[in-house]
């Protein structure tokens, strides 16, 4: 027997490649239903109640009816930012040792904290980085991150620009989960911004190893990091000295790799990740928990 997924918001950004990825699967059944329709709450409620597991791609307001919605068995998960540190709910990360397999409620990681906790939950689950250390987290994603809109902005020429940052009030909605969930006491100094790429991320967080308690190397960092994810498929802890990291270095893919470079002798670090912003920052992501929620291989449908 096929697994039953309803996509609520398939015509989002996320939404569409998510449904792109399942179409084809004999292993799932993607529950429809008609255009016309798409908004109404009965249609949806029908739907959503049908359904094995529903995905919403929604905005947190409409995520938060969805749920509101439900009234039998079916397990969710949401890739709005509703429910990332909601008591019941389980983060979707599950590299970071979260029990996806067994949830009935998942949250989906938003793009940007999943390249930060990546690189950073490891090394404070490790005594490297202390609780309470003050960090700087920054880079660039591709436009596709910021929706239709966005995409409408940068493809019709209104952007005239190759980079630009935002979020520029230091008061983003993905600071309390990455705070949370690398098990800090205060969030980062989060500096985001967007290149004129469409797909592609691109993250990382600079630190100053002499001043931090205990001084740690790179390399013990680096060891950190890979013992934390031995055997993640998705993931690749690269032992490089690169002369310069892309954007695009895994667009259009599944695949995060994570380095740790920087300057021994003068004690500096550069922890970058990079990865695609719909694959594992988005919808690879809810594929990949989908798979893992109803048994299937955990692999289906992504790009490694």
């Amino acid at each position: 027997m096929t697994v039953a997924v309803f996509i609520d918001g398939a015509a989002g950004t996320t939404g569409l490649e998510i449904r792109d990825r399942l179409a084809t699967r004999d292993d799932l059944t993607l529950i429809e239903i008609d255009e016309a329709r798409r908004k109404d709450a009965g249609a949806r409620a029908e739907a959503l109640n049908d359904a094995d597991i529903a995905i919403l791609c929604l905005p947190d307001d409409a995520a938060r009816e969805a749920v509101g919605l439900i009234r039998g068995d079916t397990r969710v998960i949401d890739a709005s930012s509703a429910f990332r540190t909601a008591p019941g709910w389980t983060y979707g990360l599950p590299e970071l040792g979260f029990d996806v397999t067994g949830a009935d409620r998942v949250s989906n990681p938003g793009c940007w904290p999943t390249g930060f906790l990546l690189l950073v939950a490891p090394l404070v689950r490790a005594g490297l980085i202390p609780a309470d250390w003050p960090l700087s987290y920054s880079g660039a994603s591709g436009y596709s991150g910021g929706g239709k809109a966005m995409i409408a902005e940068f493809e019709g020429g209104a952007a005239a620009t190759g980079y630009r940052a935002y979020g520029l009030s230091l008061n983003h909605k993905h600071l309390p989960e990455m705070r949370d969930h690398a098990g800090l006491t205060q969030p980062p100094v989060f500096l985001p911004a967007v290149a004129n790429v469409y797909r592609g991320m691109l993250a990382e967080v600079g630190l100053s190893l002499h001043a931090m308690p205990g001084r740690p190397s790179l390399a013990a960092m680096r060891e950190a990091i890979a013992a934390a994810y031995d055997g993640a498929p998705l993931l690749t802890v690269a032992d490089d000295a690169p002369a310069l990291v892309r954007i695009e270095e895994n667009a259009g893919s599944d695949r995060v790799t994570l380095r740790v470079l920087g300057n021994a002798a003068a004690g500096q670090a550069r922890l970058i990740a990079t990865f695609d912003n719909l694959g594992k920052g988005a919808a690879g992501a809810a594929v990949q928990n989908l798979n893992l929620m109803a048994g299937l291989d955990p692999l289906a449908g992504l790009t490694v």
